[in-house]
């Protein structure tokens, strides 16, 4: 994909994958604008991402995906400083260990790693459109395997598991997904998710320190991690392919319950109720030619 002076946004930008995703993309000199919570952080990554790149074009705007409010703010903001939006990477992520709530009272891991990139991809869809070709890239993880999504207590308010909630918030990544590729598949926008491997990334600052030794011997690095992330919003080989999910830049098949249909539209409307964001539901066939299993 071309991204000579387009459009580029990127969450979770300023520290790990999406650091160097961020570096590896402003090199295809493009727009780059990242959505952060810590605007000192995001000056800091700014400056090393300029330097890296050799890129100028770099901006920071604030935005708190744990905030629908701050969401919405940056939706706005951004359709008044920029026209059309060609690449969108939904990386941002958070793995709780104790359950937490949202600005808006709703589980952290849920809110931050799902409804907050559904809520932003949903608000910037007409830039997306107008952008087209475009391309989104939704960053999920193998944890999808190991769970279904709870959907009488998505929350895990009667019950609340760190693992579990991580991996039902990446097996939401893929569902989103692979509905919103269906939506999307007239209007030349590519809608894509992956899994970065077992990357060291603050992601695990909160596990035992000596466990974090042991696991160290099999993490890739940020830079590894990013290679995905990167294949996807530049290859050519992706022009026409969409809602695949993709390791080590191969397409591979997600969990069957990633493959549910019916839950992925079920995780759409439930979506649409926490967020507020009202969309047509048009009989989304899923269709296997254009949609990768």
């Amino acid at each position: 994909m071309v991204l000579d002076g387009k459009n580029v946004v990127i969450t979770g930008a300023t520290s790990g994958i999406g650091t160097e995703a961020a570096i590896e993309i402003a090199r295809m000199n493009p727009c780059l604008v990242l959505p952060v919570r810590n605007m000192g952080k995001g000056e800091q990554v700014k400056k090393q991402i300029i330097a890296e790149s050799g890129n100028p074009s770099v901006y920071l705007m604030k935005c708190d995906l744990a905030s629908f409010d701050s969401i919405r703010d940056f939706a706005r903001e951004y359709k008044k400083r920029f026209s059309g939006l060609h690449l969108l990477i939904n990386n941002a992520g958070i793995w709780e260990y104790k359950r937490g709530e949202t600005e808006d009272g709703i589980e952290r891991t849920f809110g931050v790693n799902h409804l907050g990139p559904f809520l932003l991809t949903n608000l910037l869809l007409d830039e997306i459109r107008g952008g087209a070709p475009a391309r989104i890239i939704n960053v999920s993880s193998e944890a999808h395997r190991y769970t279904v999504m709870k959907f009488n207590d998505p929350e895990g308010r009667k019950k609340f598991s760190s693992f579990k909630a991580y991996a039902q918030s990446k097996l939401a990544n893929i569902l989103f997904t692979r509905h919103l590729a269906q939506m999307l598949m007239d209007d030349d926008v590519t809608v894509n998710c992956m899994h970065p491997g077992f990357v060291a990334t603050h992601l695990f600052d909160k596990i035992a320190p000596f466990l974090v030794t042991v696991l160290g011997l099999f993490m890739k690095t940020p830079r590894q991690g990013a290679e995905t992330i990167v294949y996807l919003a530049l290859s050519p080989e992706i022009d026409g392919n969409t809602g695949g999910y993709y390791v080590n830049k191969k397409i591979k098949k997600p969990s069957r319950t990633a493959l549910d249909n019916k839950a992925a539209r079920k995780l759409w409307e439930l979506s649409c109720d926490y967020t507020g964001v009202f969309t047509a539901m048009p009989d989304l066939s899923y269709d296997s030619h254009k949609v990768k299993p």
